[in-house]
Parts: structure tokens; C-alpha cells; sequence
């Protein structure tokens, strides 16, 4: 049986935004897509009082709404939604177990064009077990293609890359999915890996530099070699570069219509999981990010 593209709904602009691009994934993927709606305070059909009219109502209108735009948009798609009467990152958690793909939307963050995710989809990034997506409320169709100088429609340009971030001792899953992506999207693959130098007196600092830059960039092909062999038409462009991660992995997403980060996973359900980098690109990424969960 297919695993469906799960996606989140709460009747903001984000979360629409995040169900376009899913409806748009699961086609590309020919895989079915489902609709959620949670909300603790859900009544049941059963609770008959008048007051529970009206959370009722809207909780109906969110779901159908959203399913009537995606029918008239993607007339071909394979879709179906549920209500659940649960909280709502407890919910999307689950599902997303049963997914291929849970799809969320991410709040703007004012002032600085990037996005961060806000409490549900923050509590179920780091927990749930299978990839997610988080989508701006403004990204479009348009925005995975590069621009043409000619005016052609972008549709009809080739796509952005597709980035991963990675480090070398635990990359598997991330490099998986990352080409996967590239793949169905006949993208370029942008591989960033990021490095920095030990303190050292100024003088031997240069020398020292291009012998470590010449090692991570030895490391990143020895790495990647058995997957340009799986993936012979996927352009690869590997990047070993100096500096902080987060600053390295956001600077190569200028052009990028999907950033793939990681995210260990760790026992128990307390706190955040997502780690340092993956936390700082989810505050400043303008493409749509998924975060891979690996061991």
C-alpha cells in the first residue's frame, strides 16, 4: 500500500501554501494525499450543545475548504481528509509515521524573509519519524524554477537546485532523500559541506588551510562517489567550503528550491530535538526545507 503525502492544516495562508506544494509532490511522486485538521478542542458529533456549533463549523470550513481548492486546482489528484479531535502536534506526529511525507507551513519571519516554524510545527519536526517539509506562506509554482532574461514562462526554465547539508559521519538518509529529490525534479544536486580551521599562529594559518580543504574536499568525493554511480543523471555539485555550517548551507540556497537538513533522533518526547543547525537554517531558509530524521 502507498504511503500517502500527509500535510497539516489550520486555515492559515502557510498551511494552504504547504498544501499546494504537496499536491504538487504527491503527482510528481504518484503517491495519494491526505488532509489533516487537529484540534484539541474538536467536539464530537455527539456533544449537542449550541455553543459547539460554531468550532464545528469552522473546523468543517477549514478541511473543505482546502479540499475543494485542491480538487479544482489538481483535478487528478488522489485525495481524502480527516478531522481529528486530538492536539494537534500529537496528531500530525502519527500521521506523519504513516506518511511518506508530512508537508507543514512556517510562520514569516518578519523582517528578515526567511521563515521559522511555530510551536505545533516546531513540537513536530523533532519528533516525528519520517521527513518534513516546512513551506513559506508565500512560495508558488513559480518560485522552483530559475528565472528566464527572455520572459518565458518559469515553468518552462529548468529547476533550482536541490541542497543538502551534510556531515560525512552520519549522511546516509539525508543523501538518500537529497537524490531522490534531485532526481524527480531534474535538478542539480548542490552538496554543501562545511569546515573550519584550528586556531594556529598567523603564519602557519594559509598552509594549514589548504591542506585541510584539500582533505574535506577528498572526504566529500570518497563520500559521494557510490552515489554518483546510483544517480548517473543527477548533476552533481559538491561544495567543501570553510566556515560555520548554518552560514555555509544558507549561502548555497540562493537558487535553491528545496534545502535538505538532518535531524538526529534521540529518545523521548521532551523538549527540542532538531539540533543547532537544523534549528538555525529553520529560522532563516527562503526555499521550502525538509528535515531528514537519522539515527
Amino acid at each position: 500500500m502507498l504511503r500517502p503525502i500527509v500535510v497539516g492544516l489550520d486555515g492559515s495562508r502557510e498551511s494552504l501554501a504547504a498544501a499546494d506544494w504537496a499536491a504538487r509532490e504527491a503527482l510528481l511522486r504518484g503517491l495519494p494525499l491526505r488532509l489533516i485538521h487537529a484540534w484539541e478542542g474538536l467536539p464530537s458529533d455527539a456533544a449537542d450543545l449550541p455553543e459547539l456549533e460554531a468550532p464545528r463549523y469552522w473546523a468543517r470550513r477549514i478541511l473543505r475548504g482546502a479540499m475543494d481548492r485542491l480538487d479544482e486546482r489538481y483535478p487528478q489528484l488522489a485525495l481524502s481528509g480527516d478531522q481529528i479531535a486530538r492536539p494537534a502536534a500529537d496528531a500530525l506526529v502519527d500521521a506523519g509515521a504513516e506518511s511518506e511525507l508530512l508537508v507543514l507551513g512556517s510562520r514569516a519571519f518578519s523582517g528578515f524573509g526567511g521563515f521559522m516554524a511555530g510551536s505545533v510545527a516546531s513540537a513536530t519536526v523533532a519528533h516525528v519519524v519520517r521527513p518534513v517539509v516546512l513551506v513559506r506562506a508565500d512560495q508558488s509554482p513559480e518560485d522552483e524554477h530559475l528565472p528566464d532574461p527572455a520572459g518565458l514562462s518559469p515553468a518552462r526554465t529548468p529547476e533550482r537546485a536541490v541542497v543538502v547539508g551534510v556531515d560525512l559521519a552520519r549522511c546516509e538518509e539525508l543523501l538518500a532523500f537529497a537524490f531522490d529529490s534531485a532526481a524527480l525534479y531534474a535538478a542539480p544536486l548542490r552538496v554543501v559541506y562545511a569546515w573550519q580551521l584550528p586556531y594556529m599562529p598567523g603564519a602557519a594559518e594559509a598552509k594549514a588551510r589548504e591542506a585541510v580543504r584539500k582533505i574535506a574536499e577528498r572526504r566529500l568525493a570518497s563520500v559521494l562517489a557510490p552515489w554518483r554511480e546510483k544517480y548517473p543523471t543527477v548533476a552533481l555539485q559538491p561544495l567543501a567550503e570553510e566556515g560555520r555550517p548554518a552560514q555555509r548551507v544558507l549561502d548555497a540556497t540562493s537558487d535553491a528550491c528545496l534545502l535538505v537538513v538532518g535531524r538526529r533522533i534521540r529518545p523521548g518526547r521532551l523538549g527540542a530535538h532538531t539540533g543547532p543547525i537544523t534549528h538555525a537554517v529553520l529560522h532563516h531558509a527562503r526555499c521550502p526545507v525538509a528535515v531528514v530524521p537519522h539515527e
